[in-house]
């Protein structure tokens, strides 16, 4: 048994030595989940994130809803449902400044929108 334990002490010294002698581990490459995600104009990925908001909206889960309209809203920055849902989205989880921008850009998008005139006094009344 001694002969063993010897060996053993023997092996884990000549490792413990040629570790000392190795340069220590490069440091992986820049992760990719790091870097700052790029958007392009993508309507289908828009629309996916807008009927998934739409989904959590239903659930009663307003933060996640916001933030599948906030990428829907990204993807595809000219369609204006997607700012109205952000503003909605906003609205119940009592950001209001949050929903007055998302509001305020959905008109800018769609002033002639049956729902434009309800946005705008919705607004009116908020910002008093």
């Amino acid at each position: 048994m001694t002969r063993w334990f010897l060996t053993i002490v023997v092996a884990s010294g000549i490792v413990l030595a040629q570790q000392k002698d190795q340069k220590p581990p490069e440091p992986p490459e820049e992760d990719e989940s790091f870097k700052t995600k790029e958007y392009e104009f993508n309507p289908l990925q828009a629309s996916k994130e807008l009927k998934i908001g739409l989904y959590y909206m239903k659930k009663g889960s307003f933060k996640a809803a916001a933030n599948r309209f906030e990428e829907s809203t990204r993807w595809d920055p000219s369609n204006p449902e997607g700012f109205l849902k952000l503003g909605e989205a906003r609205e119940k989880l009592k950001d209001h400044a949050a929903a007055k921008v998302a509001f305020t850009k959905f008109l800018e998008l769609a002033p002639d929108s049956k729902l434009a005139p309800a946005i705008r006094k919705k607004l009116e009344t908020t910002g008093k």
